[in-house]
């Protein structure tokens, strides 16, 4: 006997509506991410780029290269650069994503976490071809930019673009209530690139300091990444992918908690 109460034939399931939504909304972050300025792919590409020039300037200039073990400062400053890149943007575009698409949510099919999850896709997936640029780029110049371990290096880059999402998740509902919050994530953004190793290696730093700046899952990944590139280089004292992970999943399950629980105030922002 048939089930009156059944779904209407050719009804879509839930996870049908989810993805054609998700998918909707990629083609419009992408287009506008890449097509609204003439210059936007210049500037995915010459950003980067400058700052990776101006920073090996300058460390060339005080001889940090000499303070790297079995690496060398180039493709080492870009692996450490591309990858906090892609965490600090996974956060800081996640985090403007809901009030930017706050129309799309008179729909009841639109949640305040699909443009959360959708632009930080889409923010990984650029920043890991601008990466792949930047590899082939270095090669063709003749630097040491092919990475030793592949699986380890694409397993790091994975974790780190897990990361920023986690971080997206959780800033966006947290600067989408309290917009002061958002101001200081983009203040935190420098600093926090200093104290994840990003422009020098944290190793020649105090022990005792060390200890507190590796609570910062960040380093982690990055020397891992780093290591993924060269075999034989010594990482941070302390590093663990363990640790990254635990911090990594409880960012990613807290954000998704405050997005269900703080779902009808952030609709109504």
């Amino acid at each position: 006997m048939n089930d009156t109460h059944s779904a209407p034939k050719g009804a879509r399931s839930s996870w049908q509506v989810t993805r054609s939504v998700w998918y909707a909304m990629f083609m419009r972050e992408a287009i506008s991410r890449t097509m609204s300025d003439r210059m936007g792919w210049f500037w995915m590409i010459f950003e980067p780029a400058a700052f990776i020039a101006i920073m090996v300037g300058i460390r060339s200039f005080v001889r940090g290269d000499k303070l790297i073990a079995n690496a060398d400062f180039i493709p080492w400053m870009i692996a450490g650069m591309m990858g906090f890149f892609l965490v600090r943007e996974g956060m800081l575009r996640g985090m403007g994503a809901i009030d930017a698409n706050s129309a799309l949510f008179a729909y009841r099919q639109v949640q305040p976490v699909d443009p959360v999850l959708v632009r930080n896709f889409l923010e990984g997936m650029i920043r890991t071809f601008v990466f792949f640029l930047f590899i082939v780029g270095g090669l063709m110049l003749g630097l040491d930019m092919y990475p030793d371990n592949a699986i380890r290096a694409a397993g790091a880059w994975l974790s780190l673009w897990s990361l920023g999402i986690g971080l997206g998740l959780v800033t966006s509902v947290l600067a989408t209530m309290i917009p002061e919050i958002g101001r200081i994530v983009r203040m935190l953004s420098l600093p926090l690139l200093i104290i994840s190793g990003v422009m020098f290696p944290l190793n020649q730093l105090p022990h005792w300091l060390l200890e507190y700046l590796m609570l910062n899952p960040i380093p982690h990944a990055l020397e891992t990444l780093r290591l993924g590139f060269f075999e034989n280089y010594k990482t941070i004292h302390g590093t663990s992918m363990t640790y990254f992970w635990l911090v990594t999943l409880t960012l990613n399950s807290l954000g998704l908690v405050m997005h269900l629980r703080f779902v009808n105030r952030l609709k109504a922002k």
